[in-house]
C-alpha cells in the first residue's frame, strides 16, 4: 500500500489550550493583569472551558491539571508594541521572568510566568535587525479588481499612509 501525498493545507489559525487549576482565577488574571479579553466560557456552572484573547489571537484555558514546562514557553505572543505591554505587565505586578530586550533572532521580547506556571513570551520584530538590504524599486502597472482597491485605501487609512506606501511596506 503506497502512502497518499501529503496534501497542501493552509492554516490561518492556531487556537494554545492550557489547563487550570481555577478557571475563574485563570480568566480574572489573562484578563486583569495580561490584558487579553474574555470571549466565551462554556460548560456548566461552573465552566470549565473559557476563550480569552489578546488582539485576534485567541487561548483555551480549560479547568484542569496544569502541566507547565518551567524552561520553555507554553505560548509565544507577536505583538505590536511589547515595550507598551510589558510596562502594563509590570503596573500590574505580573511575575517578569525574563525582561524585555533586543535577542538575537531579530525579536524584542520577554517572558512572564501565569498562576498556573505558564511560561507566556511577549514580543515583535525588530524593524532594522540585520545587515541593511539593497532595494531597487520599480513602477509597475497593477489593475486591481475595485472590492480589492477599497480595501488597500481602507488599510491605507488606517495606517496614515498612501496606498502607494503601503504597498510598499508589504
Amino acid at each position: 500500500m503506497t502512502t497518499p501525498a501529503t496534501p497542501s493545507i493552509e492554516c490561518d489559525q492556531l487556537h494554545a489550550g492550557l489547563s487550570v487549576r481555577d478557571l475563574r482565577a485563570a480568566i480574572e488574571f489573562y484578563v486583569n493583569k495580561l490584558g487579553f479579553h474574555e470571549v466565551f466560557t462554556w460548560g456548566g456552572d461552573p465552566p470549565t472551558f473559557a476563550g480569552v484573547t489578546l488582539g485576534t489571537v485567541q487561548i483555551f484555558l480549560q479547568q484542569g491539571t496544569p502541566t507547565p514546562n518551567p524552561d520553555l514557553s507554553a505560548v509565544m505572543f507577536t505583538v505590536g508594541d511589547a515595550d507598551a505591554l510589558y510596562a502594563l505587565h509590570r503596573a500590574n505586578g505580573v511575575e517578569i521572568t525574563e525582561s524585555i530586550d533586543d535577542r538575537h533572532y531579530g525579536i524584542r521580547d520577554y517572558c512572564v510566568r501565569d498562576l498556573n506556571g505558564y511560561l507566556l513570551s511577549f514580543g515583535h520584530h525588530l524593524v532594522d535587525s540585520g545587515p541593511p538590504i539593497r532595494i531597487r524599486r520599480v513602477d509597475v502597472p497593477v489593475r486591481l479588481e475595485q472590492r480589492l482597491a477599497a480595501l488597500l485605501q481602507d488599510l491605507a487609512v488606517h495606517k496614515r499612509m498612501s496606498v502607494n506606501s503601503c504597498l510598499e511596506e508589504m
